[in-house]
């Protein structure tokens, strides 16, 4: 099973297929040769690949998603 995390394109490199992405205020590089982003859209990134673009909504409700299952992984600890 693979999980993709959504990040929002900071800045485009295509001359070398690569993007700048932020992921919960960390700023990654990953390869966009799969797709043709822009900055200001929203990816799908698993291991250091953008996988698809989805529109902002969707990239919200993984990422509020993500923040629940978080939360549930604190409070049982």
């Amino acid at each position: 099973m693979c999980i993709a995390v959504p990040a929002k394109i900071v800045e485009v490199d295509e001359d070398k297929n690569k993007a700048k992405v932020s992921v919960k205020g960390n700023l990654l590089v990953v390869d966009t040769s799969l797709v043709k982003p822009k900055a200001g859209d929203f990816v799908l990134v698993h291991a250091g690949v953008a996988l698809e673009i989805v529109n902002p909504e969707t990239a919200e409700e993984i990422k509020g998603i993500f923040d629940t299952l978080e939360e549930l992984y604190k409070s049982e600890a």
